[in-house]
């Protein structure tokens, strides 16, 4: 099935969760290449790809009035479970591949976590 482009009510279109998620990653690869070393650029893709990856299927397959509706002022389930995603799917990456520096990594891998939300929260 095709996702439609146009948005029903109560959830958002395919193209503004693409861009939410190619927001999210352009942030991710902006903390990547700040904290990783030049030597990590497989690591430093692979951060920004992942959390594009994360935040777009999260986003679409959770795409539904009740978790876009914002329980709390500002934030919906959605706004709180891509970033918790975009965690998971990093600390899977890291454990298959273990990184050349691991407590940069961690810090990338929180920065991006901190950056899906903001993301997340701002422009769904």
């Amino acid at each position: 099935m095709i996702t439609p482009i146009a948005a029903a009510a109560g959830t958002f279109g395919a193209g503004h969760i693409t861009v939410t998620a190619a927001i999210t990653a352009a942030c991710a690869l902006a903390a990547a290449l700040w904290r990783l070393p030049r030597t990590m650029q497989v690591d430093q893709v692979a951060i920004a790809a992942l959390s594009f990856a994360a935040v777009l299927l999260w986003r679409l397959s959770a795409n539904m009035p009740q978790l876009n509706d914002d329980g709390l002022p500002g934030f919906s389930a959605n706004d709180w479970l891509a970033p918790v995603l975009t965690y998971v799917t990093l600390a899977v990456y890291v454990d298959l591949r273990a990184p050349a520096d691991p407590r940069r990594f961690a810090q990338t891998r929180a920065l991006v976590t901190i950056a899906a939300l903001a993301v997340n929260v701002v422009t769904i």
